[in-house]
């Protein structure tokens, strides 16, 4: 193994399945995930998306931590500013207190939301220019060492919470640079700018109090069967997905409409958020791993299953394990 491995579990509610049944998949993805040899596991705050159960991260978290024994669990990423910073010391706090070392608090500055949705959150569109500030804020009620006079969180004080800054631009490796904390790269969806990303956040990286090195974070897109061909299909399948979700425009679209949509401009728009991408038998998805640890100058990876069924994206947790030679039980 050269670099860690951790699980981004986007909490799909495929078709034909209820809300609690993506939560009993995240809970058997978690266990198996613990079991493997997985450093931690994320979870994204979205709001308003009927294919996504993650939107109270931290009510998941508590769910997930208290049937699991070893794995790290934390946001990736809570949308600070959906949220007074003292709420989230708060909650995070809490989970700190009941699961001692493995807790973890990523955050980024998207509204992970559309217009309407922001103003049911009571959310001020221009919250997001104050977030360099309430992540500071934050860090300050959770260290003990609050940036407002007599406020304290409680649970959430000398907690200590590890946090790291989320992003897909230049804007969120030079904050996390600056603050001199640890930054993961949304390369499994907006791989655009990874290079550059990575490159100023280490070249601009300030060492902090609690973190003398960078440390970066890379997402990857991995879909491993026990064949090339089972994997290729399962990467097909999971693109038509992507088209279904993002190319319909408020309609269902058809299997051979997904596939029509991914032959046109925006298809291939799409096509191009899952440049990084292991695809293939364990040889293959453990060749790409090592490749793209090296490509993105990543500490470690983290990497988002996108087989359709529980038991595809369990086997692919397997095969990750077994290709990337994770530290099982």
């Amino acid at each position: 193994m050269s670099v860690p491995i951790s699980l981004l579990d986007l909490a799909h509610i495929s078709e034909g399945m209820t809300a609690r049944d993506s939560l009993d998949a995240s809970l058997a993805l978690a266990k198996s995930a613990d079991g493997l040899g997985y450093r931690r596991i994320w979870y994204a705050e979205h709001h308003n998306m009927s294919t996504i159960a993650s939107s109270a991260t931290s009510v998941l978290i508590a769910h997930i931590a208290a049937h699991t024994e070893r794995i790290r669990l934390g946001a990736g990423g809570v949308m600070l500013p959906n949220h007074a910073p003292l709420t989230i010391a708060e909650q995070f706090g809490t989970l700190a207190t009941l699961h001692p070392g493995r807790i973890d608090l990523g955050l980024g500055r998207a509204p992970g939301s559309d217009q309407n949705t922001m103003r049911a959150l009571r959310r001020d569109p221009s919250a997001a220019d104050t977030f360099p500030q309430d992540v500071v804020e934050l860090q300050g009620y959770l260290t003990g060492e609050s940036r407002i006079p007599g406020v304290d969180a409680i649970p959430g004080k000398g907690t200590d919470v590890p946090l790291y800054i989320l992003g897909s631009s230049l804007f969120g490796a030079k904050l996390a640079a600056a603050l001199g904390l640890p930054y993961s790269f949304a390369s499994h969806f907006a791989p655009a700018a990874l290079e550059d990303a990575v490159a100023a956040y280490r070249r601009e990286f300030t060492p902090s109090e609690r973190h003398s090195e960078p440390y970066v974070i890379a997402g990857v897109n991995a879909t491993a069967a026990d064949t090339s061909e089972q994997a290729a299909e399962e990467s097909r399948l999971a693109k038509r997905r992507m088209a279904q979700q993002l190319l319909g425009r408020g309609r269902t679209l058809t299997a051979e409409q997904a596939d029509a949509a991914l032959d046109s401009p925006a298809g291939r728009q799409v096509m191009q958020m899952a440049t990084y991408s292991a695809v293939g038998d364990p040889a293959e998805v453990g060749e790409y791993l090592e490749w793209f640890a090296g490509h993105a100058h990543a500490d470690e990876l983290i990497v988002a299953p996108q087989a359709g069924s529980l038991d595809g994206r369990l086997r692919t947790l397997e095969l990750v394990a077994k290709a990337m030679d994770l530290p099982a039980d």
